[in-house]
C-alpha cells in the first residue's frame, strides 16, 4: 500500500478511489455480509481496504471508495430481478450493510458507487442512506458522492456528475463533473493480453486532462493492477510522465477554475483555465515559427505573459485580428518528441 501511496504522489493524484467491490461481489475487506467471499477469509487475508487507506492518508491523498451496489451472480439479487424488483432482499441483506460498513469502518472522504443501471433508485433505497450519510453518518461534513444510486440519476442527481463512462461535455457544465477513464483503452481491470497500441499514450493521457479541467472537471484516471497487487512499469510509466507534467504545468491545473472561453475556436489544441486575475493558455503542440496565437485574451498594457516552467517573461504583441501573438522560447531541436503540453500565464488580460 505504501508503494502505491508514493506512486500516486508522485502521480500527481490528490485522490485515489480504490474498488472495494464489483459487480462479482467479491470484497476487498472483511464485510461481515459476504462470508468467505473477501480478502480477508481468502486470496490475501489483508483487509485492502484498510492497508491502503492508511497509506494514502499518510501521503496526505484523500481517499475514494468505489463500491457496486449489484452483483452479478448473488442468489438474492437474481431473485429480486426476477421479481421485477419488487423485492428487495438483497438491499436489505447485501448492499445497504456493506455501504454503511464501509463508511463507519473507513470514513471515506469519497463514494463512488456503480452498478446502478438496472433499477431504480427506490429498489436500491439510495435516499435513504444518502440522507443519513449527509445527516448522520461521520464524515456528514466531507464526504462526497457521484450520481450512480440508480438507473434515473445520472447527470440528474449526485455531489458530483460522472454521466458515463469516459464522458466528455461539449461544453460547459453548469454542475461539478468528473471525467473516469482508463489507461487501458479495452478494460479497466487488468489484462494479461494487453498490447501497446491499446494503451493511452501520455500524449492522450495530458490531452484528456487539459480538456476535462478546462470544462470545470476533475480526472480520474484509471490503473487495474495484477491479481498479486501489482502495478505494472507500463501503467506505473504513464503515471509517473502525467505527475513529471503536473508538477511544471499544475498551477493551471490545481484549484484552477474554467475562463470566460474554454478553447480557441480556431483550434481544440489550446485550452484555458484560470485562477484568480490569472488566465493559463495551455496549448498541446508546438508552434512551427514558435509564434502561439491567442485569438479569445484581451491584452491592455499591463498585460504580462511568462510560460510555466521557464524563467523570465516572454514578449508578445497585439495581432492584427484581435487577441496576442506571444512569442515563445526558442526551443533546442531535439531527437525526441518533447513532452505534450505546454502553459503560458497571462496577467493582466481581459
Amino acid at each position: 500500500p505504501r508503494e502505491w501511496a508514493r506512486l500516486f504522489q508522485r502521480a500527481g493524484a490528490r485522490y485515489v478511489v480504490l474498488t472495494t467491490k464489483h459487480h462479482e461481489g467479491f470484497t476487498n475487506w472483511g464485510s461481515p455480509v459476504s462470508w468467505n467471499w473477501n480478502s480477508l477469509d481468502t486470496g490475501p487475508h489483508r483487509d485492502l481496504v484498510g492497508e491502503l487507506g492508511q497509506a494514502l492518508r499518510e501521503s496526505n491523498i484523500h481517499y475514494g471508495l468505489y463500491h457496486s451496489l449489484l452483483e452479478w451472480f448473488h442468489p438474492l439479487y437474481l431473485a429480486d430481478k426476477e421479481s421485477g424488483f419488487k423485492t428487495q432482499n438483497f438491499v436489505f441483506k447485501k448492499t445497504m450493510p456493506e455501504l454503511y460498513d464501509l463508511v463507519l469502518k473507513y470514513k471515506p472522504d469519497l463514494i463512488w458507487s456503480d452498478g446502478d443501471w438496472e433499477a431504480p433508485d427506490s429498489y436500491w433505497n439510495s435516499t435513504a442512506f444518502l440522507a443519513w450519510l449527509y445527516n448522520d453518518s461521520p464524515v456528514k461534513d466531507t464526504v462526497v458522492v457521484n450520481d450512480r444510486w440508480g438507473n434515473n440519476c445520472s447527470c440528474h442527481h449526485g455531489g458530483y456528475y460522472n454521466c458515463a463512462d469516459k464522458y466528455k461535455p461539449g461544453s460547459l457544465p453548469a454542475h461539478k463533473w468528473e471525467m473516469c477513464s482508463s489507461v487501458d483503452k479495452l478494460s479497466w481491470g487488468y489484462r494479461s493480453s494487453m498490447n501497446l497500441t491499446e494503451l493511452m499514450d501520455v500524449a492522450n493521457i495530458i490531452e484528456e486532462l487539459v480538456q476535462t479541467v478546462s470544462f470545470g472537471g476533475n480526472y480520474l484516471l484509471n490503473v487495474g493492477p495484477t491479481k498479486e497487487g501489482v502495478i505494472v512499469p507500463i501503467f506505473q510509466e504513464r503515471l509517473l510522465a502525467l505527475g513529471r507534467w503536473l508538477d511544471t504545468n499544475g498551477e493551471a491545473i490545481y484549484e484552477s477554475k474554467p475562463w470566460r472561453v474554454q478553447m480557441e475556436n480556431t483550434t481544440d489544441r489550446v485550452w484555458y483555465t484560470s485562477k484568480g486575475p490569472a488566465v493559463y493558455a495551455i496549448f498541446l503542440i508546438w508552434p512551427q515559427d514558435n509564434i502561439l496565437e491567442l485569438s479569445s485574451p484581451l491584452p491592455s498594457q499591463a498585460t504580462q505573459v511568462t510560460m510555466l516552467g521557464f524563467a523570465g517573461t516572454l514578449k508578445w504583441q497585439k495581432s492584427p485580428g484581435g487577441g496576442m501573438l506571444i512569442t515563445l522560447p526558442y526551443m533546442l531541436p531535439s531527437p525526441l518528441p518533447p513532452q505534450p503540453g505546454w502553459t503560458v500565464k497571462l496577467e493582466g488580460v481581459k
